[in-house]
């Protein structure tokens, strides 16, 4: 039921790459996957014995963890409705 200028499946499409998008973004926030690192992919720095048991599948240091989190953050969402309302928040 797509109107004006989209396509027909246009909106199914939009929800389906919403739901990707959340699915790839839940699977690296479980981390978990294989072994801990024992330095810090980003920045080389040590990983603490204490970090890694608690952060099964670790890969960076708290620091640059930190620094992921935050740029995640304030990425947000994609706009993925073409209506001016939308557009306007």
């Amino acid at each position: 039921m797509a109107t004006g200028w989209a396509k027909e499946g246009a909106v199914q499409e939009q929800i389906d790459a919403t739901v990707d998008d959340a699915v790839a973004q839940a699977r690296r926030r479980l981390g978990g996957a294989g072994q801990s690192l024992t330095h810090c992919e980003e920045c080389g720095d040590a990983i603490p014995e204490k970090r890694r048991e608690a952060v099964p599948g670790v890969r960076l240091c708290v620091t640059c963890q930190s620094q992921a989190d935050q740029a995640e953050a304030n990425a947000g969402g994609f706009n993925r409705r073409g209506s001016k309302d939308s557009q306007l928040r």
